[in-house]
């Protein structure tokens, strides 16, 4: 008897040229009649999905949440409705179309990030399809609520045609790949999964390589300033940005402690050289207040982004001050010295490098946590292969180590986490859904891409991410404008409907 991984590997052997290269008048045809069908029933979809506020709430179990279960009842409901199966495996609930044994696996998430709702036009949970014409904007729109309302009308058009399927499909639809993947590891450890799989929670044409996920954790101790300085001296009393680790903070705000006009204007003569940040200033008495809006992204796409947290520290970085050591002001200089707003760590250290296929590693400091003694700095790192993680993590310690003594700034490294890139070899599905990304786009040059997010690809046998997103286009998801253009919408639909019949036919 076949061991689980012996199957699959035999199995990716055998069907090395079983998967079509051009697509099938079928699945063309089918498309076009998900989209001519299920338009509108797929935008209604994804607005009752949408109004559920499926973030992680700290010290609830996913399975416990009721938010999460109100998703998930709503989501039984509508796959029940159009005649699918469906499994609720507590975090994970499974929808399926067919009973062979052979299946297809689709990998989803139903949990989201975080919001600012003041950032919104209408509130984050309201599916918002009037405020920019030609765009469906809400949290989850991206990632993942609507690939998931997707998938279920792709799978309800091929049950509509009565297509015989020699492989079943199932939609995977995990409650806490934002927050916790361990639930889902233990999962797949005890489950057989399907032999094929795709993630539609990422990029188009095929991601086959997906950078690490690392974070960097740095405490800067909250301290009294000596009196000659804190009774002369300008300084730095507090420094504020992010809003949670993975997005690219477009907020940060500081106070300066006995500031005067003369800081003041130089300050703003400085911010003219941000050309896209937008600065506030406020002088009251001796105190300066600074707010920075830049632009939020997913962090692992830095370059779509711009960082208020490092722009906002380089505004600050004057020739004739330098900011003395009580925490905020440690925290800023640290910022300068070893971040700057360049994006791949070039100043820290030796820490940068890059791998031809996958880029650079990029690093963002994202998130500033106010502690009762201290400043804490967190810092996302994407990492390619190229390095192995014990040098990554001995760089990074000696450029802290080697600043914190440069600059006698009391510091203190906290626990870093490194994760492991995943780079997938072994796929023989990425021809058929090239083919079908050629086919409906007219990109007829598409080739596998590398990413700086990390997907439960790595999770499935001989899984790659397929969508939603275009190349070229900015990914909306984690940020605080998360859309999906009804053009992008209605294109998945056709897509996903083929890629599903090519995979499971």
């Amino acid at each position: 008897m076949f061991t689980k991984i012996a199957k699959i590997a035999l199995l990716s052997l055998s069907m090395g040229s079983a998967y079509a290269t051009t697509v099938s008048t079928l699945s063309q045809e089918t498309a076009q009649y998900a989209v001519d069908t299920y338009q509108s029933a797929m935008v209604d979809s994804l607005a009752q999905l949408v109004r559920h506020d499926t973030r992680a709430i700290d010290g609830v179990l996913a399975t416990e949440n009721p938010a999460h279960i109100a998703f998930k009842n709503d989501l039984k409901k509508q796959a029940l409705a159009l005649g699918l199966d469906y499994k609720d495996e507590g975090y994970l609930v499974i929808i399926g179309l067919g009973d062979s044994k052979d299946r297809v696996g689709v990998i989803t998430h139903g949990d989201i990030q975080p919001y600012n709702a003041s950032k919104w036009a209408k509130s984050p949970l309201e599916l918002d399809t009037t405020s920019e014409p030609g765009k469906l904007i809400g949290r989850g729109t991206e990632d993942d609520k609507g690939p998931i309302s997707t998938a279920l009308y792709a799978m309800k058009s091929i049950k509509d045609k009565h297509i015989k399927l020699n492989k079943r499909i199932e939609l995977y639809v995990y409650m806490a790949e934002e927050s916790d993947w361990a639930p889902l590891e233990a999962y797949v450890a005890s489950h057989e999964l399907p032999e094929i799989n795709i993630t539609i929670d990422a990029e188009y044409p095929v991601v086959t390589a997906e950078k690490g996920w690392g974070l960097v954790k740095v405490a800067f101790p909250k301290s009294k300033l000596p009196a000659n300085i804190a009774n002369n001296t300008p300084y730095i009393s507090a420094f504020t940005g992010g809003y949670f680790v993975s997005q690219i903070p477009e907020d940060a705000s500081t106070v300066i402690e006995h500031a005067n006009p003369a800081l003041l204007a130089q300050l703003q003569a400085r911010a003219k050289s941000f050309k896209k940040m937008k600065f506030h200033f406020e002088l009251k008495g001796k105190q300066l207040a600074i707010s920075a809006v830049g632009k939020s992204a997913h962090s692992s796409k830095p370059q779509e982004g711009i960082n208020a947290i490092p722009h906002l520290a380089a505004l600050l970085n004057l020739e004739t001050i330098q900011w003395p050591n009580n925490g905020a002001g440690t925290m800023v200089n640290f910022i300068n010295d070893n971040i700057g707003i360049g994006l791949e760590g070039k100043q820290f250290g030796n820490i940068a490098y890059r791998d031809d296929f996958m880029g650079p590693m990029t690093v963002a400091a994202t998130l500033i946590k106010q502690q009762e003694s201290a400043v804490e700095l967190h810092i996302n790192l994407r990492r390619p292969k190229g390095k192995e993680k014990q040098q990554l993590l001995n760089e990074i310690d000696q450029a802290i180590t080697a600043w914190q003594q440069e600059n006698n700034a009391p510091l203190t490294q906290l626990d870093h986490y490194i994760g492991d890139p995943f780079v997938q070899s072994d796929a023989p599905q990425v021809d058929t859904l090239l083919s079908v990304f050629k086919h409906f786009t007219g990109i007829k040059d598409a080739k596998p891409i590398a990413i700086g997010g990390g997907t439960n690809s790595r999770l499935f046998p001989t899984a790659v991410s397929f969508g939603p997103s275009m190349p070229g286009a900015d990914y909306t998801g984690h940020s605080e404008h998360e859309f999906i253009t009804v053009e992008q919408f209605v294109l998945n639909l056709k897509m996903y409907t083929a890629t599903f019949i090519e995979l499971a036919k």
